[in-house]
């Protein structure tokens, strides 16, 4: 299946002054599936934390925001090296740890090398008092539910979404 978002995120993998991103949208519009569908096709590897189920990663963020002391504490637990260029690192469900969250201001600041791609509910986030949301320190993305052009790419009706793209009302008027 191929989303439109993807192209946001190959333009953000390229973008020469990357920052942390974090990908918008509404509960069950494909976030999750984005990201790893993204670190599958454009990356050697990736790490994926999900702060929802993997607890115990909560408390790496807890002590300080050293960036390559929280780079060695995800290789601990993924059980691979991340190489700032060739591993995408995936934080989903950030808005469970405020810390991981903040945490991105510094893998902006001291780390930009490093791919960071998270998912989360933006209200959880704002809702969270007491915590430093990185301002000006990350990109955001929104991600919507399936477009009709998308449903019917990946249906395998290719010709109706070219039709569609192509805006021929009157060929279209035929097949409604």
């Amino acid at each position: 299946m191929e989303r439109a978002a993807m192209a946001e995120l190959l333009g953000w993998k390229n973008k020469r002054n990357r920052k942390p991103l974090i990908i918008e949208g509404a509960r069950q519009v494909g976030k999750t599936w984005l990201m790893k569908e993204f670190g599958r096709l454009h990356y050697q590897n990736t790490v994926y934390i999900n702060f929802d189920s993997d607890l115990s990663i909560r408390e790496l963020f807890d002590s300080d925001m050293n960036v390559n002391r929280i780079i060695t504490g995800l290789e601990l637990f993924s059980g691979k090296k991340i190489d700032a260029e060739k591993t995408l690192i995936i934080f989903d469900e950030i808005q469970e740890v405020p810390s991981a969250l903040s945490s991105l201001k510094y893998f902006y600041e001291n780390n930009p090398e490093y791919n960071v791609v998270c998912a989360g509910s933006l209200l959880g986030i704002a809702l969270h008092s007491g915590t430093s949301f990185p301002v000006g320190k990350v990109d955001f993305i929104k991600l919507y539910p399936l477009s009709f052009s998308e449903f019917l790419y990946a249906s395998g009706n290719d010709r109706y979404a070219d039709l569609l793209a192509g805006n021929d009302f009157q060929m279209i008027n035929t097949f409604r």
